[in-house]
């Protein structure tokens, strides 16, 4: 989804995509009358059809206005903004949930390589993830509405990596995540971690996983490829 369609739609499409959800809109198209969803929503069937307008403009739902009503259908990117309204929830009503993460392999500019050989990382990372880091990191292109999800990796327990120096330079601190990787064809691996030093040239629509493997070649991954990333949910 992208900002501008993201920017089209507030909490009142939002609840509209919920209704047209709750009535099989993610399992095909579905009939319904404006006056039937102003019914639902107790507005106006003005407002019923401006809202589905400005979904259908942001790319989360498709409809075909017949003479008796219309026939819509949730589209991906509308599923994926349902989802990450129950993520939220589930941030609220649950503890230790896992957070799902949607992006694409993307070629990273080679810092983790450099930084995850080094020493003192090194043994923090034996220690505490209980296994040493193909030295290099997985990374990943988040979906607009993942990079919002991402947020609530932070009622997330983290496993800290402590800062550090040597006689040259000082190091900074990171935190690592449990994650498990799933591809397109379904492969899992599940021995992963997302890593976010403190200080880092990523922006917050990216993520670095490391892995005791090269998960490149483990999971037959090449740029551009999708892959879901499930943060948390395991000890």
């Amino acid at each position: 989804m992208s900002v501008s369609a993201e920017s089209a739609v507030g909490h009142d499409e939002l609840a509209v995509l919920k209704l047209l959800a709750l009535e099989g809109g993610l399992e095909g198209d579905v009939k319904i009358s404006c006056s039937h969803l102003a019914d639902r929503l107790e507005a106006s069937n003005q407002t019923a059809s401006r809202r589905l307008q400005r979904l259908e403009s942001a790319g989360l739902l498709e409809r075909d206005t017949v003479s008796d009503g219309q026939w819509v259908a949730i589209t991906d990117d509308g599923e994926h903004a349902l989802h990450a309204e129950y993520e939220d929830y589930r941030r609220i009503f649950e503890t230790d949930s896992e957070i799902e993460l949607d992006g694409t392999v993307t070629s990273g500019m080679g810092e983790g390589r450099h930084y995850i050989s080094l020493p003192g990382y090194q043994r923090q990372f034996e220690e505490r993830l209980g296994y040493e880091p193909f030295p290099g990191t997985l990374n990943v292109d988040l979906r607009d509405d993942s990079v919002r999800r991402r947020g609530a990796m932070s009622s997330l327990e983290p496993v800290p990596i402590d800062g550090w120096e040597d006689d040259d330079r000082t190091y900074g601190p990171a935190v690592c995540h449990p994650a498990t990787i799933e591809t397109a064809d379904g492969q899992r691996y599940e021995t992963a971690h997302i890593i976010a030093p403190e200080r880092t040239h990523h922006d917050e629509d990216q993520l670095e996983v490391i892995a005791p493997d090269k998960l490149r070649e483990e999971l037959g991954l090449e740029d551009d490829d999708h892959v879901v990333v499930y943060v948390g949910g395991r000890e």
